[in-house]
């Protein structure tokens, strides 16, 4: 399973919000910041964040999607 922020990117331009105003509001890291533009994992704290200061749900932020390739 592989971590997707699609809805964050969307959330951001909704919001009329660039990464980099996410960012410093957040108090989020560029390496952080550089983890979710990859896909990768960062921690529900990171998330709930991002969550207060877009005043939206988790939902809004990340979901989880299948990998393709998955057997299981």
């Amino acid at each position: 399973m592989a971590v997707s922020y699609k809805k964050l990117w969307k959330t951001l331009i909704d919001k009329g919000m660039n990464k980099t105003e996410l960012r410093q509001k957040a108090r989020i890291s560029s390496s952080t910041m550089a983890k979710m533009t990859n896909g990768e994992a960062v921690t529900l704290t990171t998330i709930e964040r991002i969550c207060e200061i877009l005043d939206c749900q988790i939902e809004d932020v990340v979901e989880i999607e299948k990998d393709c390739d998955s057997n299981r």
